[in-house]
């Protein structure tokens, strides 16, 4: 018989870990259930990050989420994309993280997918990449995308598919919370006159940024832009 928390969480064995740059890894993480579950590109999952002991004792870092970059059902395996910055609760077990280890997750989440549009604008920093890679992945050949993605020196850059590039800017020693450098990027964009979707993910004030300038400099509808905040400095959660 399953446990209550074999109903709420799937287990999995992190199967590899992989350095993609500087700064980001990947995580291969395998599980029976994996063959199951449903995912679209650009969905995340929560992983516990601390014992269970703790959980409900300190729940604001009980899980971090993480986009998933892959879903290979025939394996049972699930790609994941962590990037060590930081001190919270999940940049030290992203640290400790080892093959063989057993961890818990949740199953695919978030409204960060693709929508049926004329095309696609992408924007954000290097924890954006991975679920951008995976949309990217997915969309149509005949459908545009544009955008751009931060990091912070050459290097940095995660991958995405072969055929589908985007441009990356440097922002350089700057604060990483720092959005200028990203919002220039998105200013100088030659884009379609009339609006597509938008998908905003990574630093949560710069992703409030760029959507007003979106909304307020190119007359785009805030329903037509996706914004994914995945972290915030000094915000519990979102560490």
């Amino acid at each position: 018989m399953r446990s209550p928390a074999d109903l709420l969480f799937l287990s999995g064995t992190v199967e590899e870990i992989e350095a993609v740059t500087h700064r980001m890894r990947r995580l291969r993480v395998t599980g029976d259930r994996l063959r199951t579950i449903p995912w679209l590109p650009g969905q995340h999952v929560r992983v516990n990050v601390t014992p269970p002991r703790d959980w409900l004792r300190r729940p604001g870092d009980a899980r971090r989420s993480y986009s998933v970059w892959g879903l290979d059902r025939d394996r049972g395996s699930l790609d994941l994309g962590v990037l060590d910055h930081g001190d919270g609760p999940g940049a030290a077990w992203s640290r400790t993280a080892r093959p063989g280890q057993s961890i818990s997750l949740s199953r695919p989440e978030g409204r960060l997918t693709l929508r049926e549009s004329a095309y696609h604008l992408f924007v954000g920093d290097e924890t954006a990449a991975v679920a951008f890679a995976a949309m990217l992945r997915a969309l149509p050949t005949r459908i545009p995308a544009y955008g751009v993605l931060v990091t912070d020196r050459p290097g940095g850059e995660v991958p995405l598919p072969a055929d589908r590039q985007l441009p990356w800017v440097y922002r350089g020693d700057a604060d990483p919370a720092d959005g200028r450098t990203l919002l220039q990027a998105v200013r100088a964009l030659d884009l379609p006159g009339e609006p597509g979707s938008g998908y905003l993910a990574g630093e949560a004030r710069t992703c409030q940024a760029v959507r007003d300038h979106l909304v307020r400099d190119r007359g785009w509808s805030r329903r037509q832009i996706v914004v994914k905040p995945f972290w915030a400095p000094g915000r519990r959660g979102l560490d």
